[in-house]
């Protein structure tokens, strides 16, 4: 017999994965919403006197923050240890997911984290860091989305239960 997971790892890493799959979709949902506008800096310029327009974006940003915090805090570090790793950090953990090939790039998702005070204040303070900021958050959704498949993939190909 090989053991190819720890399958009291299964119950937390499956309720990472729905949650995960749940807050892809709200953060897809805000990212096709709000990019639909014309996002620009005239736009980002205008988001002081537009209330309306600012709560799009505090979704999009609130969105992307807690769905990166639950793939870096949650849903990553569970499959470590589903397969028997023990990551002791953050950047541990992204080294083991880059080598198992549910993150393309290590880089793109630290990156992704420093996006957060941009996204969160940077409107306020300098329209044009907000607005690249902005656009670079929107690109970084699909590196998300995309480990969530990965990660999907994987379970499947290990025979991991669903939940």
């Amino acid at each position: 017999m090989t053991l190819r997971f720890l399958p009291e790892h299964v119950p937390a890493l499956r309720a990472s994965e729905t949650l995960a799959r749940k807050e892809s979709e709200h953060l897809r949902y805000s990212r096709d919403t709000l990019f639909a506008l014309p996002v620009d800096l005239a736009w980002v310029q205008a988001l002081g006197s537009q209330p309306s327009l600012a709560e799009k974006v505090e979704a999009f940003a609130s969105r992307f923050s807690r769905l990166q915090d639950q793939l870096g805090d949650k849903l990553l570090p569970r499959f470590a240890a589903l397969v028997g790793e023990s990551p002791r950090s953050f950047l541990d953990t992204l080294a083991f997911a880059e080598k198992a090939e549910l993150l393309t790039d290590a880089d793109a998702f630290i990156a992704a984290r420093r996006l957060r005070n941009a996204l969160v204040h940077e409107y306020m303070h300098d329209p044009q860091v907000f607005l690249e900021s902005l656009w670079l958050a929107h690109r970084t959704c699909d590196l998300f989305f995309d480990v969530i498949d990965r990660v999907g993939r994987e379970l499947a190909r290990l025979g991991v239960p669903p939940a």
